[in-house]
Parts: structure tokens; sequence; C-alpha cells
């Protein structure tokens, strides 16, 4: 299919744009009025991901207020693991809980590898009736969580502000840890894959936690691995032309390492500044970012400003997307992002 505004696929290129492209982490979410509407209506999270008429509708809700330049699938980092059979629930006000945990060599072996096909069907049905509905209009992204981001989570049992049983894992068993993040690489390539041939046209790694670790071990249990997913997809005739973006909050100390990944873009967040990370990386990648989530509770005129340094900070310079450093926040003001995109595309006028 033929995609009508090929900003982002441009940018991911580094050829020339007339405005940079624009999408937002979590622009599909709970900010948003009828995204709630729905969540009720689905009675719960996982109900919602799964069904894929409900993420196909949820996925494209913050297109038809805005004039975003790409859609992102509607899902959770955490599928795979639920289709591995860790029993996968989320609980209202405490976010995602485990059944099991993986402690041992034995987990890790007793996992089983998720058949897309099958296990993970329902991800596929909802990229497809996405793309149905979209008809070419902008590119939509897949994703998945990296092997470090989503093995803390398998190890932890749930969400933790800072995941010390993943972390103690790499000191005391680093060998049940190697284990697990390479049974994650092969699941989280067929998954992609999947996505891929489903009908995506760019996918993402969101390695939220990356930043957690050391910058040695970052490059040894997150980056690695991270590394090994991108070479798998590059090195397949069917996934090969799908450009790959890695996001790592909290690890632009290692920049220059992850812009040698093989990725065509490099997600940034707000702790740094753009002008500098581009300077490290030259035009070896796309660079992605890096708007404070923050900026988006004050006043369109702010928010409007913030977009305007950012863009002088860049310049004339190709392979930016313009983004939040992270995930939009739940009570974000409406108006708020609608300043942020008309921002970005005021460039062309």
């Amino acid at each position: 299919m033929k995609i009508k505004n090929t900003r982002l696929l441009q940018a991911l290129k580094l050829e020339p744009v007339d405005v940079p492209p624009v999408w937002l982490m979590r622009q599909a979410g709970r900010y948003l009025p009828e995204y709630r509407e729905l969540r009720t209506k689905a009675k719960n999270f996982l109900n919602l991901c799964q069904t894929p008429e409900l993420a196909m509708e949820v996925t494209l809700q913050p297109l038809k207020r805005f004039d975003l330049d790409a859609a992102i699938l509607f899902s959770d980092i955490l599928t795979i693991p639920h289709a591995m059979g860790l029993g996968l629930s989320f609980q209202e006000g405490e976010g995602p809980q485990f059944a099991k945990r993986i402690e041992t060599i034995k987990d890790v072996e007793a996992l089983p590898i998720p058949d897309t096909e099958n296990a993970l069907n329902y991800v596929v049905q909802a990229v497809q009736l996405i793309q149905q509905e979209l008809n070419g209009r902008v590119p939509l992204i897949g994703f998945a969580g990296s092997p470090w981001t989503v093995a803390c989570y398998m190890i932890e049992g749930s969400g933790h502000k800072n995941f010390i049983t993943a972390r103690k894992m790499a000191y005391q068993a680093p060998e049940v840890l190697h284990a697990l993040l390479t049974k994650l690489v092969v699941a989280t390539t067929q998954y992609l894959k999947g996505q891929i041939l489903a009908g995506v046209n760019v996918v993402m790694l969101f390695d939220t936690w990356g930043g957690l670790l050391t910058p040695d071990y970052y490059q040894r249990f997150s980056l690695s691995y991270m590394k090994q997913i991108v070479a798998n997809l590059k090195a397949d005739p069917q996934t090969a032309h799908i450009p790959i973006i890695l996001f790592s909050k909290g690890a632009s100390v290692n920049l220059e390492a992850m812009a040698q990944s093989g990725a065509n873009g490099l997600g940034i967040d707000w702790t740094v500044s753009m002008r500098d990370m581009r300077a490290r990386v030259g035009n070896k990648v796309c660079l992605q970012g890096n708007l404070d989530p923050a900026v988006l509770f004050s006043t369109p005129q702010i928010v409007q400003a913030t977009v305007r340094q950012l863009l002088d900070e860049w310049g004339a310079h190709p392979g930016l997307i313009v983004n939040l450093g992270h995930g939009i926040e739940q009570h974000t003001p409406i108006e708020n992002v609608e300043a942020l995109v008309e921002a970005v595309h005021e460039v062309k006028r």
C-alpha cells in the first residue's frame, strides 16, 4: 500500500522533508476522553489490547484529533511474557502483575517461544484492521519491549521504580539473565516480523528501563540484545526494508554505541540537548525526541515556544522526528497537544 504522508519514512532515511514529522509516545491513551470511554466498555486493559477491533479504534483516535505524521499500534510491551504463560493481569492503580516470576534457569528453560500466528494473533489482526482503515494516510509503527525491559517485569513479577531484583540478578546470576534475554531475542524477533508481515511500516524497541543499568551493564545486558534483534530483522529479506527505532530512556551516555546498533533512529529523552546528541552522532542516524512531557501541563504558548526552541537548535539538518522524551502523562490538556503538533507544522508556513 502506498503511503501518502512519508515524512517519518524520509526522516528515518535522513532525507530532506518539508517539515519534521511529529508523533507522540502514548498518543493513543488515557489523556483522551474517547479512550477512557472505550476503556470502560472494554472492562479491563487486556481486553482492550486483545480485541483487534478495539485496538484499532484506540490506535486511530489521536489521528482523528491531531495532524500527526504516524500512527502507533495500540498494544503493550508485555504481550510476549503473557503469551509465554506467566499470567499477566493489570490491577487498577497498581500496573501489571504476573502470576509467575522468573527466578532460576529452569524457569527460563520452561518458557515457550510464542507463535505469533496463534498466541499473539490478536496483534496481527489489529495491524491488518488498522492498515485497512488508514488506507495509506500515514505510516503505522509497530513495537515491542526490549529484552532487558521485558525481563525486568518477568523477574520482578510486577512494575517497580528501580527493578532491584532484576538488577541483582545481573550480578548474582548473570547466566540466568543471559539465558532469559537470549530467549526473548528469539521471541521478539519473531513477534516484530509478524507485525511487519501484517503491515506495519516501522518498528520500535522500547527500552524503558535501560537507564537503570551502569554504562557497562547497559551495553552487556540491554544494547547487545537489541542489536541482535536489529541484526536479525535486517538479515531477513522479508523484514530488511523496515526502519527500526531504538528508545533507551536515561541511557544517552551510551549514544555512540547505540548509533552503531544498526537501527535507523534513536529516541532521546528530555534530560539531554538534542543539539549535543546530534553533535555526538553526526548524520549516522535519525534522532527522535525530546520534549519533556511535563511541558504539556503549561500553556499552549509555552508549548509552542518550547517546540520552536527545539527546531531552532536542530537547524536545517535532516533526520529529526519531533516527539516527547517519554509517553504522554495522564490528565495532559488536549489543547496543549494540539499546540505542539501545530507548532511543528507551522515551520512549513
